[in-house]
């Protein structure tokens, strides 16, 4: 079985100093992918770049202290290929990390937040069909994916507490959720609520209004998979007790 976790971590040097590398050794993913790593690679230190039994993978943006993704894999467990979605305007804000091992290929991504005011929706709308593109045409060719990271979206009712207050905010308006139905309709799944169909869980809480305390969240983090693989994903999760960001992290576990 391998264990791939991704997980928002809200600034990669921030989640340091909460503990990040002591959790790391605790909980030994496989894989872990991270998303908002807010850093180069040259911003942290030698343990943060290679913890022990790890190597690392980076993606930053080009504008200093924002967004990016970065993976990091079990030594000896290495992917064959490093990659990201080849779309300038979304591989400029390191948005996509594309690893591809012999069994799959993960897709680590951090999904643009479409901002108050729809500011972003169209962005967001053009990221969302660009990498379902990049997907079907992966899957096209033979190849088994793994899509996971903040997503940025609810898709249904159930996936936050408060549905109806947030119809016209951020993260759940209607073109994002027509969005996520698209990209499922071509032939993904969610892998938690397919194995968790009544769970009301979450992965993200807003600092704001302590709502973690409370436990008024969302679910916004995810690992889809292709149709051809679900059957290969044993078990899918949200480790809602693991701090330091306003995420948490998600899991899976994959049959060998």
């Amino acid at each position: 079985m391998r264990t791939i976790l991704s997980w928002n971590v809200n600034g990669i040097r921030a989640v340091v100093k909460n503990g990040f590398l002591a959790w790391l050794q605790v909980a030994q993913p496989d894989i872990l992918c991270l998303q908002e790593s807010r850093a180069l690679p040259t911003d942290v230190g030698p343990e943060v770049l290679e913890p022990e039994g790890y190597v690392s993978y980076w993606n930053p943006a080009q504008k200093k202290g924002y967004a990016g993704t970065a993976t990091f894999v079990k030594k000896g467990l290495e992917p064959k290929k490093v990659g990201t979605l080849g779309v300038p305007r979304f591989d400029d804000e390191g948005r996509l990390q594309v690893l591809e091992f012999d069994d799959f290929t993960i897709l680590n991504g951090y999904w643009p937040n479409s901002q108050s005011k729809r500011a972003r929706i169209d962005y967001k709308v053009d990221w969302c069909g660009e990498v379902t593109k990049f997907c079907n045409k992966k899957v096209k060719n033979g190849e088994n994916l793994i899509i996971c990271g903040d997503f940025n979206i609810a898709h249904h009712p159930i996936d936050l507490a408060r549905p109806k207050d947030n119809e016209n905010n951020a993260g759940y308006y209607i073109e994002e959720r027509e969005a996520m139905t698209a990209f499922v309709g071509n032939g993904y799944v969610d892998t938690f609520r397919h194995l968790n169909p009544e769970a009301e869980e979450y992965s993200w809480w807003s600092y704001r209004t302590k709502a973690r305390a409370r436990n008024i969240g969302w679910r916004i983090d995810y690992h889809c998979v292709n149709e051809g693989f679900i059957d290969q994903i044993d078990r899918a999760y949200i480790l809602g007790d693991v701090l330091g960001s306003d995420h948490c992290p998600v899991g899976i576990d994959v049959k060998d």
